[in-house]
């Protein structure tokens, strides 16, 4: 499924060629060390069976007019059997493409696949606190906080900070 959500991008089904140009932004939101809890010195080979989605899941890419991977998502079934009836979802985005929207579309279509495919609700099980762009797009797309787990991330510029589950109902 591929959803045009902005005519400078398109959000696709990621491929398994996309990798070695996926690596780079991967890689680079990692060792930031302000948003994911892998391991700094994160391999490509570790970050690609990290990130690459399979069924029941799915990974996609943003990619630009000019075929530039501009971010991605992964999504899924947050847990195997009696919990997979809620979905999970995590997202990069490269640092040059940010502000552009990027990041609302692929959550957008995150919570679009998940509908499609039939989930009650979306879980995301650690949103650092101190990310506030990301705490602000998912709660304009209906998720809310449920709970923070203090000081459970390390953040490389602040420290012990909380780690927000946050979580968007999509049906009774």
């Amino acid at each position: 499924m591929t959803r045009d959500t902005n005519p400078a991008f398109r959000v696709r089904p990621a491929r398994d060629e996309d990798w070695p140009r996926l690596w780079p932004i991967v890689a680079e939101v990692v060792r930031a060390g302000e948003s994911y809890a892998y391991p700094t010195d994160l391999t490509s080979d570790d970050g690609r069976d990290l990130w690459m989605e399979r069924a029941p899941g799915a990974t996609v890419v943003a990619e630009g007019a000019d075929g530039e991977l501009l971010g991605t998502a992964k999504m899924g079934p947050n847990r195997p059997g009696r919990g997979d009836h809620v979905g999970t979802a995590s997202f990069m985005v490269a640092p040059a493409a940010r502000g552009l929207g990027v990041g609302r579309a692929l959550g957008e279509h995150v919570v679009a696949w998940h509908r499609e495919q039939g989930f009650r609700g979306i879980q995301f099980n650690a949103v650092v606190e101190t990310n506030e762009a990301a705490v602000r797009l998912w709660r304009s797309l209906g998720f809310e906080v449920v709970g923070t787990v203090p000081g459970a991330f390390r953040s490389a510029s602040h420290g012990y900070v909380g780690l927000h589950v946050m979580y968007l109902p999509l049906a009774g």
